[in-house]
């Protein structure tokens, strides 16, 4: 039997013609529409105009890549013509009111990984929709988005890979779609995607070890350590510095990714931000049976604060994001490494 395309899996979804399911619908549609202009632009490389250039930094203080506002101001447009009330990006300082009578909202990072363009290393386009009923109107347009992410409706990331795929949730399992060339259409490939409960695998920028709490450096230590350490098995370290591609590896082959708060100047409370990447990547997480948390408490459940929140983020296999969290608040409990704080780590002298 073939595959579904995304159409036909969108069409099951709105079923009866749901108001807010057919909404949902119209939106991920747009989204795909230009995530494929997104992708030709891409695929030029250095031979583009939009590609490569800087133009300073954006509001949050990032440097900002002529691509980053190219994607953006692509799916902005897209948006013009969705059932969408308020657009929030992470290029814009604020929100962008579009229908004021429109049910949905959407938080989106037009451009996640934007510091691997010049790499040829595989980036993305992260998104969250969000209920818009009863949002305060354009004096605060910011409120419509500090809403606990378990509030969301739906969620996805884009991967311009050697695949151009997407990752989507609308609340019943995570879906992985391929861009077919031959078909000209978005094609299921992965249904219903489960992350294994137990990880071989873990994510982590370990130049910045120094800088760690010291559960998460004891938590890496014991990782290293492989077969004849407390864990009793080897792992892999793998480090793309593209969310999109360390979580789209997490959803096909399992691991866990670590994204901790440091000591360093602007870092103690993480780098992503909690309403358009730490919450939608944490939504396709869970529905695919995996776990996220900012180290101890569940990404979704968090109330935004404002719109630019940055956070700490770990997910992927839900037992290895539990035992993380341990180690932060109940070491004593981790039986095979007592007294936890009494071993030195294998990058300490």
């Amino acid at each position: 039997m073939a595959a579904a395309t995304l159409d036909a899996f969108l069409n099951s979804y709105v079923g009866e013609g749901d108001r807010l399911r057919s909404a949902v619908a119209a939106t991920v549609h747009q989204l795909a529409e230009a995530a494929v202009k997104v992708r030709h632009t891409i695929n030029q490389g250095v031979l583009g105009a939009a590609f490569a250039g800087t133009r300073g930094a954006n509001s949050d203080g990032d440097v900002q890549k002529d691509l980053d506002v190219y994607a953006d101001d692509i799916f902005l447009d897209a948006m013009r013509h969705a059932p969408i009330a308020f657009y929030a990006s992470e290029e814009l300082e604020q929100p962008v009111l579009l229908q004021a009578d429109a049910p949905l909202a959407i938080a989106i990072d037009p451009l996640d990984g934007s510091s691997n363009i010049d790499t040829n290393v595989s980036i993305g386009t992260i998104f969250s929709l969000l209920p818009a009923t009863g949002a305060p109107g354009a004096k605060n347009p910011a409120a419509v988005f500090l809403q606990a992410g378990a509030n969301q409706l739906g969620a996805g990331f884009f991967i311009y890979g050697p695949q151009l795929a997407l990752v989507l949730s609308l609340g019943s399992g995570t879906h992985v779609f391929v861009l077919s060339n031959r078909l000209g259409a978005f094609v299921q490939a992965y249904e219903s995607r489960i992350i294994p409960a137990r990880a071989h695998e873990f994510a982590i920028n370990a130049a910045n070890y120094r800088h760690w709490d010291e559960a998460v450096r004891l938590y890496v230590d014991d990782c290293l350590k492989g077969a004849e350490g407390p864990r009793g098995r080897d792992f892999n370290m793998r480090w793309i510095a593209s969310l999109v591609a360390d979580c789209y590896r997490i959803l096909i082959r399992g691991g866990v990714f670590l994204y901790p708060g440091d000591q360093r100047k602007g870092y103690h409370q993480g780098r992503l931000r909690l309403v358009y990447e730490a919450n939608p990547i944490a939504y396709l997480v869970e529905q695919a049976g995996g776990a996220a948390t900012d180290t101890v408490t569940r990404i979704l459940d968090l109330e935004p604060e404002s719109l630019h929140q940055r956070t700490p983020v770990v997910f992927g296999s839900s037992r290895e994001v539990n035992r993380i969290a341990r180690y932060h608040t109940e070491p004593s409990s981790i039986g095979e490494r007592a007294p936890l704080f009494s071993n030195r780590g294998l990058f300490r002298a």
